[in-house]
């Protein structure tokens, strides 16, 4: 076994950037299907999330590493039918949307939550008392195609939050997470659910099933991949594996030398890294970043990566936010500079600015005149023609004069 290799901190930092797409170069423009697919199976996958304060969430990540690109190209490869179609959506980390090449990777963890293994209590105890249903269910996909949950619920109240959902809800989600339905596509936000094999490519859909050893080991040497040096629990955590599973498919892969351990600067625990991994010499990206971006989604790590503590306030009280209701964070040069608190005004035609938080060391001139770019480029990407600065805080008058 070689000898662990040792990283800075700051080396850390930037092998973690350059993993996740934020390598300083410009992406060619106009962005085309084939360069967000190729990022997209860089990252392994967009995380979802329904919040539309800005934008719904897993649009972000791309604008963030490739700038202004066509939303109805992500659209397009999640939800259109054909060749066009490169992504599905499953339980990879929280809802994510995955390339198809990870479908294989993940059918032992559809075949646990149809024995009622690696899901909600609730949801597995739904499908140890509710088979009527389930099959009930099923059998009107099978007949009807796509169909959500809204044209099949037997309630005449509206549901409140996902512990209220109605039956029907509960078995196509019972369905989903075990692999006998799978997103068609969406009705505003409502997944809409049919069968998988006519959904999926046959190439994808027919595939193996690869034993759960096999597959996990794929799964975090993505996740090796896509973090650049990471912890056992960094890795386990990006496609949501149980401990056991991490760390015993860990110890086959330092045993094959797929993986190497090594050292980061600071960090307790021994971190891991793939065998060729270089370090940049630099990264000169900025970007304003998702709350749930695969760079900072695993809080712990972003502290130890950039010392910076982010907590979403979306289900904080009002009165108690410290920084506000959607914050994103501003990664600039190797650092997370500043949080912006931003919110998508569509009927008004304009982003407005609620709150800019410089962290301690702040934002010098080129970070303010970088930030303000972000900004416009955003607003144009969204179609909002008219920025709003709603904040009297220093740097928020300092960005103010570059902006407008």
């Amino acid at each position: 076994m070689p000898a662990a290799r040792s990283f800075s901190l700051k080396q850390a930092r930037r092998l973690a950037l350059a993993a996740q797409g934020f390598n300083g170069r410009q992406a060619p423009a106009p962005i085309k299907a084939a360069r967000l697919n190729r990022q997209i199976e860089s990252l392994g996958l967009l995380q979802i999330d329904s919040v539309n304060a800005l934008v719904r969430s897993h649009y972000l990540p791309l604008f963030s590493r490739l700038g202004s690109y066509p939303q109805q190209l992500l659209d397009q490869a999640a939800w259109s039918q054909g060749r066009q179609r490169t992504l599905f959506e499953y339980w990879g980390h929280e809802a994510s949307l995955l390339p198809m090449s990870m479908y294989p990777l993940l059918r032992w963890r559809m075949q646990r939550a149809a024995e009622g293994r690696g899901i909600y209590s609730q949801l597995a105890r739904f499908g140890q008392e509710q088979l009527a249903t389930i099959r009930r269910v099923l059998a009107a996909v099978e007949e009807q195609g796509a169909l959500g949950a809204g044209s099949l619920s037997s309630r005449q109240e509206r549901a409140g939050p996902w512990w209220d959902w109605s039956a029907e809800k509960h078995a196509l989600e019972w369905l989903f997470a075990a692999g006998e339905v799978t997103v068609a596509g969406r009705r505003g936000f409502e997944r809409l659910y049919d069968l998988p094999e006519r959904v999926l490519a046959p190439e994808i859909f027919r595939q193996p099933v690869l034993d759960e050893a096999q597959a996990q080991r794929q799964l975090l040497l993505q996740a090796a991949s896509a973090l650049g040096v990471a912890t056992e629990k960094d890795l386990r955590d990006y496609f949501r594996l149980d401990p056991a599973d991490s760390q015993a498919r860990l110890a086959e892969l330092l045993e094959s030398g797929q993986l190497h351990r090594c050292e980061v600067q600071g960090w307790r625990q021994p971190a891991y890294c793939l065998p060729a991994v270089k370090v940049p010499r630099k990264v000169e990206a900025s970007a304003l970043l998702s709350p749930f971006d695969s760079l900072i989604w695993e809080r712990n790590r972003t502290e130890r990566l950039f010392d910076f503590r982010y907590r979403l306030e979306i289900y904080t009280p009002s009165h108690k936010r410290v920084y506000g209701y959607y914050v994103l964070p501003f990664l600039h040069h190797e650092r997370i500079a500043a949080r912006v608190d931003l919110r998508a005004e569509r009927a008004q035609g304009r982003l407005a600015i609620h709150g800019v938080h410089e962290e301690e060391v702040g934002l010098d001139e080129e970070g303010i005149q970088a930030l303000a770019r972000q900004l416009r480029q955003m607003a144009g990407w969204l179609g909002l023609e008219q920025i709003q600065l709603n904040c009297q805080r220093d740097g928020a008058r300092r960005l103010g004069r570059v902006l407008f």
